[in-house]
């Protein structure tokens, strides 16, 4: 019996292991981030929904492999009552505890195991903060590579666009929907389609910026990468 208890739980943990898949955070900026973690579809988040990670620092984090609607941004300029100057999810806390962030916001999405594929992109969908990359590490299929948003856009946002920090300096770039809402912008009813909802000025302006990530809703074709076999992942923050 005491053998059989041990083959089972050996057995359970081993199971456990292989249902799971390491996202490792790397911060490659000049300074201190707060990453954070979202799991859609309505499951229960992540152990950790958020962290601090000092330059050159990494975390990993190890997420189902049919992790939902994930989401993992850094959150910059960290202070007090816990308020960040970007990314802040408004928990007052280091974790995020199921909260999305406040745009301006780099995201990088997550939907793995789906149909025993795992699909994943860099979204600027609700504007801009930090570049980060996306890298598979395994895996394979003809899209299963590096995508990223490397470009500083901070540095070359609009004004209408650009959000200031308290040294004036802008720490973030707004979408157009964040910035001046609008269903067309946002893509919402009746444009809440591909054929209806098309590329707008403010759109373009991301895309010539960073060509690989999503710069609205509905811009699929470019932006949407794929792995099959189950890889881990590196995000990287100013990669």
């Amino acid at each position: 019996m005491k053998l059989y208890s041990l083959f089972a739980l050996s057995f359970a943990i081993l199971f456990s292991e292989a249902q799971m898949v390491t996202i490792t955070i790397k911060n490659n900026c000049q300074f201190t981030i707060w990453p954070a973690t979202l799991t859609g579809g309505g499951v229960a988040q992540l152990p950790n929904t958020g962290f601090e990670l000092p330059p050159q620092g990494d975390e990993a984090i190890d997420v189902p492999s049919t992790w939902t609607a994930g989401v993992i941004w850094a959150r910059t300029q960290c202070s007090g009552s816990f308020t960040c100057a970007t990314g802040d999810c408004g928990s007052g806390q280091v974790g995020c505890n199921g909260a999305g962030p406040k745009p301006p916001v780099t995201l990088a999405e997550f939907t793995l195991g789906h149909n025993e594929q795992d699909t994943y992109d860099v979204s600027l969908v609700n504007g801009f903060n930090v570049p980060v990359s996306i890298t598979p590490e395994g895996g394979s299929g003809s899209t299963c590579t590096t995508t990223s948003c490397s470009a500083d856009v901070n540095a070359v946002c609009q004004s209408d666009l650009a959000v200031k920090g308290s040294d004036g300096n802008t720490i973030g770039c707004n979408s157009g929907c964040d910035a001046f809402g609008g269903a067309q912008l946002c893509c919402t009813p009746p444009y809440n389609s591909s054929e209806t909802c098309q590329p707008s000025e403010y759109s373009r302006f991301f895309k010539e910026q960073c060509p690989q990530a999503y710069s609205y809703a509905f811009d699929d074709q470019t932006s949407t990468f794929t792995c099959n076999g189950g890889p881990n992942y590196r995000v990287t923050f100013c990669p």
